[in-house]
């Protein structure tokens, strides 16, 4: 009796371990999903990069520092990345008159990339909570990098920030398909 319940015992904790590992596996995916879409709307956003260059004043030592973003050492300290995040901003109509976000307007910019409906809600949440934060700051490029900060650190916090590698994987696989 005991060898026939220590059998079924044996499948029953087979069968969790399966489900434990299938819905595990399936969560990597999402936030591996989840990931890749920030990777997507981080470089669509990169584009206007180089049309803000001269109107954010972005030298081309801060110019090349912008690329490193997501990276944890990464320093929000110079104004300028703030007006050259306000201007790409404005490039992709993202921004009301009062350069605050556009909710709408982003909410449609993120979802025009492939996945993007995944993301798009909980992106403008995450930005909406970062500018609320920073609300009191008057000089909109010192807001606009602050709230950049802020949307960095809570995307980190949830898990769908890209690594530098994917992103510089990525980057080097486009420039050779140009």
């Amino acid at each position: 009796m005991l060898v026939a319940n220590w059998g079924r015992f044996t499948y029953q904790a087979s069968l969790i371990l399966w489900t434990v590992a299938l819905v595990t596996l399936g969560n990597l995916r999402v936030v591996q999903g989840n990931v890749d879409v920030m990777k997507d709307v981080t470089l669509g956003f990169g584009e206007a990069l180089q049309h803000c260059r001269e109107e954010s004043q972005l030298s081309e030592d801060k110019m090349e520092e912008f690329f490193h973003f997501w990276r944890d050492d990464f320093k929000f300290e110079d104004r300028e990345l703030g007006c050259a995040i306000k201007c790409m901003s404005s490039h992709f109509n993202l921004l009301t008159d009062s350069h605050r976000m556009h909710h709408e307007n982003t909410d449609k910019f993120i979802q025009s990339f492939p996945n993007g409906e995944v993301l798009s809600k909980l992106m403008v949440e995450l930005i909406h909570k970062c500018e609320q934060h920073h609300d009191a700051e008057s000089d909109h490029c010192w807001r606009i990098l602050r709230v950049a900060e802020c949307f960095k650190v809570s995307c980190q916090a949830q898990g769908i920030a890209p690594t530098m590698e994917l992103l510089m994987a990525e980057f080097i696989m486009e420039t050779e398909a140009r």
